[in-house]
């Protein structure tokens, strides 16, 4: 069956007030138009913000409580229509290039052993509306102990990480996949996200599946997309962010059991008791 350009795009919400006009509007200047967009809200405090969007094209809303990334995006995945060819994860913090979606999906078109592909994430400051100058990610990977991290974050955005490659794993903030392999990597639980991770380290999860039923996951340098991360300007992230995140790992490892497991409990226990 000869694939087409039809791409879905999944944005989850929460409190997104601030950043979803901007996001949305970086889909609008897409040189590939997606073919629909679908908003998920979990749980926002107020969702008034959201209530026009479902008046703008192809753009769908679901409304669900807080039931976290995972479930959210699972929910718009759910929703998608049988002709869609390709899958976007997006965050609304998230802002594409005009180039970015067509790159990333005329790369999945020519190279049918690859499930999904990643780009190169710069930072944006959302209070003075511009880059940072500085990466956000260019592939996630992990150190020898087993911590997983976003290669690059924090580093001159310059020439380096300029050629294509395969990664072990690629953030969330801009997923675009090859849906038949989604459809097969969810098959055996039903769903694409695992529906035990609330927040962090779902999208790594995900694509230890992905490589597990042989998929190649790929980082394309010139696949441009500026991110804001969920906790802005300020230089540590809170500590129920960070008690999370620890807690998200202690999950991955249970699900994927390795030696790595030694890491994730001292780190946990580093977070939570000594608030590090």
């Amino acid at each position: 069956m000869e694939l087409t350009r039809n791409v879905a795009v999944i944005i989850v919400t929460h409190n997104a007030e601030s950043v979803l006009p901007h996001c949305l509007a970086s889909l609008r200047a897409q040189t590939l138009q997606p073919a629909s967009v679908v908003l998920v809200d979990s749980g926002s405090d107020n969702t008034d913000y959201l209530e026009s969007y479902g008046e703008q094209g192809p753009i769908h809303v679901l409304f669900e409580e807080n039931i976290g990334f995972s479930r959210a995006n699972n929910c718009g995945y759910a929703s998608l229509q049988s002709s869609v060819d390709f899958v976007l994860f997006l965050n609304p913090d998230a802002f594409p290039e005009p180039e970015s979606i067509e790159r990333a999906i005329d790369y999945l078109l020519v190279h049918d052993d690859v499930g999904c592909v990643g780009g190169r994430l710069r930072g944006f400051d959302q209070i003075r509306q511009q880059p940072t100058g500085l990466l956000d990610s260019t592939g996630v990977f992990r150190k020898w102990y087993g911590c997983w991290y976003d290669r690059g974050q924090g580093k001159p955005d310059d020439s380096r990480y300029n050629r294509p490659e395969d990664v072990p794993a690629v953030c969330g903030a801009f997923l675009a996949c090859r849906k038949t392999m989604l459809d097969q990597v969810g098959a055996a639980a039903g769903v694409v996200f695992d529906p035990d991770f609330f927040l962090y380290k779902e999208d790594i999860e995900l694509c230890l599946r992905i490589r597990q039923c042989k998929w190649r996951i790929v980082y394309l340098p010139d696949v441009h997309v500026y991110h804001c991360r969920g906790w802005g300007n300020r230089r540590r992230i809170p500590y129920q962010q960070r008690l999370v995140a620890a807690g998200s790992e202690l999950l991955l490892y249970r699900k994927h059991p390795s030696i790595y497991m030694v890491w994730a409990l001292a780190k946990y226990g580093l977070v939570r008791w000594l608030r590090l």
